[in-house]
């Protein structure tokens, strides 16, 4: 199997949800702000449930926040 990276659409849908914060959102699923923020930097990989959490935050499904993307 190929290596991959997950990637997120985290930053464009706090800025479409009136600028919400790392802080507001890190409120909303249970976890720090600099958890968020490791997050949305692709510098931490969310678990399953975190993941889910934060897509239910956004009224969205997985998918439509967090993408896995192949690696070439």
């Amino acid at each position: 199997m190929e290596d991959g990276t997950i990637v997120n659409q985290i930053r464009k849908l706090r800025f479409n949800r009136g600028e919400m914060t790392q802080q507001e959102l890190a409120d909303l699923v249970g976890v720090t702000r600099q958890t968020i923020n490791a997050i949305e930097a692709a510098k931490y990989s969310p678990s399953l449930e975190l993941a889910f959490k934060i897509a239910t935050a956004f009224g969205l499904p997985l998918e439509d926040v967090f993408k896995y993307k192949i690696d070439s």
